[in-house]
């Protein structure tokens, strides 16, 4: 196929804002799918990504669209996942693209992950196509949305107006991705250079890695390998989307497609490796490869211990198609037997406990979350943590670092004070105001990743009645006065119960949850203290009271001496008990560490 008439673009979109459906309308469109097979959100094959309205996983499709200059041109759609979390994801669909279509509702405007997907865009020298959709609907301010367009993107000739439900202005839509998007400029004679911008486990053809071709030519002939992790592989098959994988015989510069490796395991074959010739190859990969590293580290336990094994095989499966997701096992005498799992984000947390419980119809129960704390010891040496559990004794430690991150929040002005109390209260550091027109501004703050990992969206939805939105990155790793907090129950430490907190803080989140507790125990035959430790000192306790058996009650009369040995014998059965008693902690005590900050 002559370059000339290839186009490949992706379409960027804050959540909910009608990536998907545009992507249903141009599959119409150029009739890639039936009537009869269409339906709503076609790329989105996960039930989970129907039912919440975003992309989880990057899909491509390959259309034939005859313009109307007559010419049929090849246009390679990739569908890029829609949350923050998968950002380094979207960063290689970009980078596989020579375009982006960025669809923006013309009723909410410019959200944060639109502006984040903008940069992204930038930083890879996309032509932008700005693109406001929902502009039927009866709160659309097409005219305001339009000029916040103009300010962000620069001046814009015409910014197209559609509605991707019903179908208005979509060919419109094309017309200006053949005429606006430049074609790929690889060179078919170099060697084979191939981007992976995203993979799949298949049970019969391995790991199936999507390639956008840079340069030279991909054949079933060819033995490969993959320049990272320097994994060698003759392709069981290379063949487009149609959406449905079809077979072809080659991959040439500037085409997008699929490579079936036949590889067993996805972490040979990560997002943005580069694939080359075996023999031959190219000297120097793609640029932009990164390990996608978890931020967000949690316990994930069976409720029946007899799951285990159940609960270890579907994590590797959901690991075959999802590299960044890492586990490894983990035991806990409040628990017994686990995984510690880690995450690139909250979202990504919900989505695989989520993933657990009903593709795998597992009953779980998953730890507060916690990050990745950076330990110096009084000796020098360093450590990395991801669980309380893990921290070493108070007397061994000379620093803590936790990690801090960047936050962007967009919100209509009338809410910023309230958004000041919450940042404030969470340990957040002031950066700056932008105002993006008379009544809406992007406030910038730095706030430790451990405080926006629990509650910090909910909360920030609640109090801007869902208007405001977040985007969050990276910043740097700061020392911090923490604490670890112990509960323990019956004098016994829970470890599954443990947090690593602020100093300052350690006191009332403390009382908090002890409070918090004393409420979800079950009362026993003795009494149970429930305490709050940091290092040897206890800062909090509460106790349980003993549920009591009325001994007395066949003691109808008679002297006084008989009762008063009935009352004895009964004091050192407790007594006793209290001694080999085991209490059992339910699964809503370990709920209550998420919702601590909750008046």
């Amino acid at each position: 196929m002559d370059q000339a008439h290839i186009r490949n673009f992706c379409i960027i979109a804050h959540v909910d804002h009608g990536k998907s459906t545009l992507a249903d309308r141009l599959l119409e469109l150029t009739q890639t799918v039936s009537d009869r097979e269409m339906q709503a959100q076609l790329l989105d094959s996960m039930e989970l990504e129907r039912e919440r309205g975003v992309t989880i996983k990057a899909s491509a499709v390959r259309m034939s669209y005859c313009a109307k200059d007559g010419q049929t041109y090849i246009i390679n759609l990739i569908d890029t996942p829609g949350h923050v979390d998968f950002t380094y994801e979207v960063s290689r669909a970009l980078q596989a693209c020579e375009g982006a279509i960025l669809v923006v509702d013309a009723s909410q405007g410019i959200e944060a992950q639109t502006l984040t997907n903008v940069y992204l865009a930038i930083e890879q020298d996309l032509e932008v196509l700005p693109v406001l959709n929902k502009i039927d609907l009866p709160a659309a301010r097409p005219d305001d949305v339009a000029k916040e367009l103009e300010d962000l993107l620069g001046a814009q000739d015409s910014i197209l107006r559609i509605s991707a439900k019903n179908g208005i202005g979509v060919q419109d839509v094309m017309e200006l991705v053949v005429q606006r998007v430049p074609p790929p400029k690889g060179k078919t004679d170099a060697p084979l250079r191939a981007l992976v911008f995203d993979s799949h486990y298949d049970s019969y053809k391995g790991v199936v890695a999507y390639v956008r071709i840079v340069d030279g030519r991909a054949t079933k002939r060819d033995m490969m390998r993959l320049m990272a992790s320097d994994a060698r592989f003759e392709p069981v098959e290379i063949g487009v989307f149609t959406p449905s994988m079809t077979p072809i015989d080659e991959l040439c510069a500037g085409e997008v497609g699929y490579i079936a490796t036949g590889l067993k395991t996805i972490r040979e074959c990560r997002v943005g490796d580069t694939i080359t010739l075996a023999i031959n190859g190219a000297s120097e990969p793609l640029p932009g490869y990164a390990q996608a590293k978890p931020m967000v580290f949690a316990g994930i336990y069976p409720t029946d211990n007899a799951d285990y094994h159940n609960l270890r095989d579907a994590l590797e499966k959901l690991q075959l198609n999802d590299a960044s997701l890492v586990f490894e096992p983990e035991t806990s005498q409040a628990l017994n037997f686990g995984f510690r799992v880690g995450f690139l984000g909250l979202f990504h947390m919900e989505i695989i406990q989520e993933r657990l419980e009903r593709e795998y119809d597992l009953d779980i129960l998953a730890t507060a979350p916690s990050v990745e704390y950076r330990v110096v010891k009084r000796d020098g040496q360093q450590i990395t943590i991801d669980s309380p559990a893990q921290l070493p004794p108070e007397n061994e430690i000379a620093e803590i670092h936790e990690p801090w991150m960047k936050i962007q929040i967009y919100t209509p002005q009338s809410y910023i004070g309230a958004i000041m109390d919450l940042v404030i209260n969470k340990r957040g550091e002031y950066i700056n105001t932008d105002y993006l027109d008379a009544n809406r501004v992007i406030l910038t703050y730095r706030l430790p990743l451990s405080e926006l990992i629990i509650d910090f969206y909910d909360k920030l939805k609640s109090i801007t009645q869902g208007y405001a939105s977040l985007d969050y990155q990276f910043d740097s790793y700061r020392e911090g006065d923490l604490v670890k907090l112990d509960i323990l129950v019956n004098n016994e430490p829970v470890d599954a119960l443990a947090l690593i907190v602020h100093k300052d803080d350690a006191y009332h989140k403390g009382q908090k949850l002890v409070s918090r507790l004393k409420d979800l125990i079950p009362r026993q035959m003795f009494v149970v203290p429930i305490q709050a430790a940091v290092g040897k000192r206890v800062i909090s306790r509460a106790n349980v009271s003993a549920m009591r058996k009325d001994v007395l009650a066949k003691c109808y009369g008679g002297d006084i001496t008989r009762k008063k040995k009935l009352l004895e014998k009964q004091k050192k059965g407790k007594k006793r008990m209290k001694m080999i008693g085991q209490v059992e902690v339910p699964q809503e005590a370990f709920m209550a560490l998420l919702s601590l900050d909750e008046e």
